[in-house]
Parts: structure tokens; C-alpha cells; sequence
């Protein structure tokens, strides 16, 4: 019994990181969705399609992590052509002056096995404000898809205020606050 106790305990040593890994995300296997509503009659959804960061995870301490992700904000895709090119222009994105919106993570705050608060700093529109998502790890492990890399995936859910961010057109009848949605895959490097 004693012997399988220390196999045990030897196995969950190799398998878990004993320092922090870097990871970069998976752009074919994230997704960056928002939900907005249309003067209270509808909602309207969209993603940005171009997205790009890294993460820092250690397994072990998952508080000590970090993300940092850039997204290409003419990217956006709302299913409307004509939508997605007034949202580009000036009157919201001002997407020739602010080509992109980062996050980067400030603290992650454990809220369960598999969850965490995590808090960062949005750049969005030329305003930096503190963004709060809730985040769940999916699954971590190695990727019979990756050929056998490592892969931590994750989804969170956040709100915003636009007008926090400087995106005021159309308010009150477009809404103002805005809901997040991602899940994302990291690969070890």
C-alpha cells in the first residue's frame, strides 16, 4: 500500500509543472464573441475573428498566472457587411486610429477547482480601464489533435460599459453595456 502511495505521488509530480509554462493561443480555437442590444427589440451578436497572446500558467499556482491578448478590431464580424463598416468607422471603433484593444491580466482570484476572477487592464478605443471576466478551465492536457501538445483551455463570460471606453453613438437606443463571451485554446510552447 505504501509503494502505491508513492507511485501515486510520483506520478502526479511528473505530470504537474513545478514552475510556470508559457502558452500562446490558438487562433483557429478561440472565439471572442459580444452581445449588445438593438434599441430593446433585438440582440445583437458578433465576434472578432483575428485574435492573438499568450498566457503564462503554472498548473500548480494558477493565481501567479498571466494573460496578454491583442485582438485586430477590423475583424469584427456581426453578420451584416454594411454594420461591420459603420462599427469600423468613427462614429464606434475608429478602427484607422485604434487598430487594436489588448487585455492584459492583473490578478486572478480562485474562486473553485476549475474557476477564477480574473481581472486586467482593457485598451479599448484609446481608454485603458480595469475589465473583470469569470473564467473557467475546460480542460488541460495533451492534444491527440496537437500531436501530442500540451493545450489548457478555457471560457469566460465579462460586461462592459462602452461609453467607460469612450463609444457613446447612439446612446441610449444601442445599448451601453456590452456582454463578453470567449473560449479560447492555449498550446504550450
Amino acid at each position: 500500500m505504501k509503494h502505491l502511495a508513492l507511485a501515486f505521488l510520483a506520478a502526479i509530480a511528473l505530470s504537474t509543472p513545478v514552475h510556470a509554462d508559457e502558452y500562446e493561443i490558438d487562433a483557429s480555437h478561440t472565439h471572442v464573441g459580444f452581445q449588445i442590444s438593438h434599441m430593446g427589440f433585438s440582440e445583437t451578436y458578433g465576434v472578432f475573428k483575428n485574435v492573438s497572446g499568450t498566457l503564462t500558467l503554472d498548473e500548480a499556482k494558477p493565481e501567479t498566472s498571466k494573460v496578454d491578448v491583442t485582438i485586430d478590431v477590423a475583424s469584427i464580424d456581426t453578420a451584416s457587411e454594411a454594420r461591420d463598416e459603420h462599427l469600423k468607422g468613427p462614429d464606434f471603433f475608429d478602427v484607422k486610429t485604434f487598430p487594436t484593444m489588448t487585455f492584459k491580466s492583473t490578478k486572478v482570484e480562485l474562486t473553485g477547482k476549475d474557476t477564477a476572477n480574473v481581472t486586467g487592464d482593457l485598451t479599448l478605443h484609446g481608454v485603458t480601464k480595469p475589465v473583470g471576466l469569470v473564467v473557467k478551465l475546460n480542460k488541460a492536457g495533451e492534444s491527440p489533435a496537437k500531436k501530442g501538445r500540451y493545450v489548457a483551455g478555457f471560457s469566460a463570460l465579462g460586461k462592459l460599459k462602452r461609453s467607460d471606453f469612450g463609444i457613446k453613438t447612439y446612446l441610449p437606443m444601442i445599448g451601453d453595456e456590452v456582454t463578453i463571451a470567449i473560449s479560447s485554446e492555449f498550446i504550450r510552447k
